[in-house]
């Protein structure tokens, strides 16, 4: 008879699936790292932020801040290679996760940010926390017996 853990251990669940999807959107951010600051200027100017400043702390900034981004992805993909183990790390980050977005909305708002931007950037965080929240307890309950 399969226990718990063995049973989530068994075939990928929905909540690994999850958690290296997110992780692997946020690896994407590691570019970003590495990529000419004129490419930076051109995205800025695109996201209608207007001219990028020319000033070494905000290359700085967008290179720190993906790499951020980056490691976070990383991290991600590691706790979905045993969402058994770290259950109660997931459940905290996703939480965190949640709190972040209502962060970054209320920046948003502050800064002034295209309202596209301030739509989409903090509830857009909040909602992957709630999804790793739901896939984690769907988990949970389908194989608790």
């Amino acid at each position: 008879m399969l226990t718990r853990e063995s049973a989530i251990r068994s075939t990928p669940s929905t909540l690994q699936v999850i958690l290296r999807t997110f992780g692997i959107m946020d690896m994407v951010a590691f570019i970003a790292v590495v990529m000419p600051v004129q490419w930076m200027q051109t995205g800025h100017q695109w996201a209608g932020l207007g001219d990028f400043p020319d000033a070494p702390v905000a290359a700085y900034l967008a290179r720190s801040g993906s790499l951020m981004y980056g490691l976070h992805g990383i991290f991600l993909c590691l706790l979905a290679t045993d969402t058994v183990r770290y259950e109660k790390l997931i459940r905290w980050v996703a939480a965190v996760t949640v709190l972040h977005g209502a962060a970054m909305l209320i920046i948003d708002l502050v800064e002034q940010m295209p309202l596209w931007w301030t739509i989409v950037e903090g509830p857009a965080f909040s909602l992957t926390g709630v999804i790793v929240l739901a896939a984690q307890w769907h988990t949970q309950r389908r194989y608790s017996g």
